[in-house]
């Protein structure tokens, strides 16, 4: 049945669909994380119960959103050997290292902690309950930082010798490994965006809660905190994505091209392509909507700068141009969308209209989950502008993967599928379920009561007035 279909095409699908079903909780548990350790400090500092209400609310969202993150993060650590064995051997000398410096000091620091965060408050008392959320948040901070220096070696491979065998070993110090050129761009347009998505959901659920009560205090505390974080994150992760832009035009010139849909070079100064249909068949982007030279103003700062083409590369070695061209305008679309939303909301604060302005409100709940929308484009954008390398410039697609059988890739792929949306799907409809509840006054932390499990009951409590006795 599936005989006649590219393994490497159908490994290459399967690891796409993975890791953009996996960063969709990253991307959320990251910035929540962070928002958690804001509330719960600010709680400390005004003892006002409104901001521990909505911490208690949010750590049962953020716990089952951690939880699927660490779940569906297992399987691609699986694919790497079933699915991409050669790339595994081949770069596992130097990625090996960086990804065990994830589980030895994010994972777990975050599972060292995690257990306090959830269920501890009432045990450890309210500062150490607080440090132990910062150590959670740092966690996942850390760990963001050490995939994203994999990713960006991936991208941006320096530090390494290749030996005999092909593979790549690291040479020097391993400072030049992890701090790559694309490293720190990377990682603070990924983080930022982590922040951006959250205050977007956070913002979506105080909107619902206001159009349903506009007095309601949580409603209005949790939406004021995420718009002002729209406002000021927004612009940030403009100049954060331009100053990508530019690094990965340094090191990764077909990869802007194709962002841009630049086929031909353009000696005085390039045209800003809006929208267009691009083909790598006949090398042009038809029917394209273009600003002219405004392309060279944003890349090189200059209107009358040149820029390359694509046709001035080997055609073998494009990225599927149509995919990185769509994928990074919606991106940048959803981009300026936040950054309108954090706009508008100033101007209702200033206007005093913020709680009771219902055009922004319904605003606000469409653009919720648009920063997951724009995270995915965004991964979409990196990855397939990297081929058709998996290490750029070094190490081909074609040669990393494993000794594939088309049927057998097939008929994991459709069971990924299935899996996935089945459970997944469960924990994102329960994580809905809490986000419609009304938080509350005296907000109560997840549940940890003892349950029963493989045939063994817990035993009741001794009463120490009787001695046990019955």
């Amino acid at each position: 049945m599936f005989d006649g279909l590219d393994p490497v095409i159908l490994a290459r699908a399967q690891f796409a669909f993975t890791v953009s079903f996996h960063f969709i909780f990253p991307s959320f548990s990251i910035g929540l994380a962070s928002y958690l350790a804001v509330l719960e400090g600010l709680w400390l500092r005004t003892g006002k119960q409104v901001y521990l209400d909505l911490f208690q609310y949010w750590l049962k969202i953020f716990a089952i959103a951690f939880g699927m993150g660490v779940v569906s993060g297992i399987v691609m650590s699986y694919e790497f050997g079933t699915n991409w064995s050669v790339f595994s051997t081949k770069a596992g000398p130097v990625i090996g290292p960086l990804m065990a410096y994830e589980v030895l000091t994010a994972f777990f620091l975050e599972a060292g902690f995690l257990g306090v965060m959830l269920f501890g408050r009432s045990k450890v008392g309210p500062r150490l309950h607080y440090v132990a959320t910062c150590m959670v948040a740092l966690g996942t901070l850390i760990s963001a930082t050490w995939i994203i220096s994999v990713n960006s070696w991936m991208q941006t491979p320096t530090g390494f010798a290749i030996n005999a065998k092909g593979q790549f070993v690291p040479a020097g110090s391993w400072l030049t490994i992890i701090f790559n050129p694309s490293f720190p761009f990377r990682l603070v347009h990924t983080v930022i965006a982590s922040y951006l998505t959250t205050s977007l959901v956070v913002g979506a659920v105080g909107a619902w809660h206001l159009l349903r009560k506009r007095e309601d205090l949580h409603a209005r505390k949790m939406f004021s905190m995420a718009m002002w974080m729209a406002a000021i994150v927004a612009p940030i992760q403009i100049f954060a994505g331009d100053m990508h832009g530019l690094n990965t035009l340094e090191h990764q010139t077909p990869k802007v091209l194709a962002m841009e849909g630049h086929y031909e070079a353009s000696p005085k100064g390039a045209p800003l392509i809006l929208f267009g249909f691009p083909s790598n068949a006949e090398g042009r982007v038809n029917y394209k909507v273009e600003v002219p030279k405004l392309s060279s103003l944003i890349l090189r700062h200059d209107l009358n700068a040149p820029l390359p083409g694509l046709k001035d590369y080997p055609r073998d070695r494009w990225p599927p141009v149509p995919i990185v061209f769509w994928s990074f305008r919606i991106m940048v679309g959803l981009g300026f969308a936040m950054l309108g939303l954090g706009l508008v909301s100033l101007l209702a604060r200033v206007r005093k209209r913020l709680y009771d302005w219902t055009l922004l409100h319904r605003f606000a709940i469409v653009m919720g989950p648009t920063g997951f929308v724009a995270v995915i484009a965004g991964w979409v954008t990196t990855e397939v502008g990297r081929q058709p390398y998996t290490v750029y410039g070094h190490l081909l697609t074609a040669q990393s993967h494993s000794p594939l059988a088309a049927p057998a890739v097939a008929a994991s792929l459709l069971a990924f599928i299935l899996v996935y949306f089945f459970v997944f799907g469960a924990g994102v409809f329960y994580i809905f379920r809490l986000m419609a509840r009304t938080p509350v006054v005296g907000e109560s932390e997840p549940t940890h009561d003892p349950a029963r499990a493989a045939g063994i009951t817990p035993a009741p409590a001794i009463d120490a007035e009787s001695g046990g006795r019955g």
